[in-house]
C-alpha cells in the first residue's frame, strides 16, 4: 500500500524559509515520478515541482521558479521541498504525490496519471 506523510508546514512571514518534508512508503520510489501540488483556497489543485525520473531535471510552476527546489532522497525513501522568498499568494494546502504512471503528453507534473496523495499540509505566508 502507497503511503506518503508529509511534514513541516506551518505560518512564516513573507519573504522567511519553510521545508516540507514527504515520507514515501510501500512503492518503488525510485522508479516513481514524484512531486508537489498545491490547493489554495477557492482554487484548483496545481503542480509546483515535479520529478519525473525520465526528464533531465525537475519542473518547475513559473510561479515558483528560482525559490523553490525539490529534492529526493532515495536511500530514505523521502522527498523535501525547500521554499524561500515566500509570499502570501503561496498559502495554501501542500500535497506529495507519486505515480508510476506518466502520460504521454504534457509536461512535468502535468503528466502525472492517478496519483497517490499524501495528508497534506498547511503552509501559510502571512504579510
Amino acid at each position: 500500500e502507497v503511503q506518503l506523510v508529509e511534514s513541516g508546514g506551518g505560518l512564516v512571514q513573507a519573504g522567511g524559509s519553510l521545508r516540507l518534508s514527504c515520507a514515501a512508503s510501500g512503492f518503488a520510489f525510485e522508479d516513481y515520478a514524484i512531486g508537489w501540488f498545491r490547493q489554495a483556497p477557492g482554487k484548483e489543485r496545481e503542480g509546483v515541482s515535479c520529478i519525473t525520473r525520465r526528464d533531465g531535471s525537475p519542473y518547475y510552476a513559473d510561479s515558483v521558479k528560482g525559490r523553490f527546489t525539490i529534492s529526493s532522497d532515495n536511500a530514505n525513501n523521502t522527498m523535501y521541498l525547500q521554499m524561500n522568498s515566500l509570499k502570501p499568494e503561496d498559502t495554501a494546502v501542500y500535497y506529495c504525490a507519486a505515480t508510476g504512471i506518466l502520460l504521454d503528453y504534457g509536461f512535468g507534473c502535468a503528466r502525472f496519471y492517478s496519483p497517490d496523495w499524501g495528508q497534506g499540509t498547511q503552509v501559510t505566508v502571512s504579510s
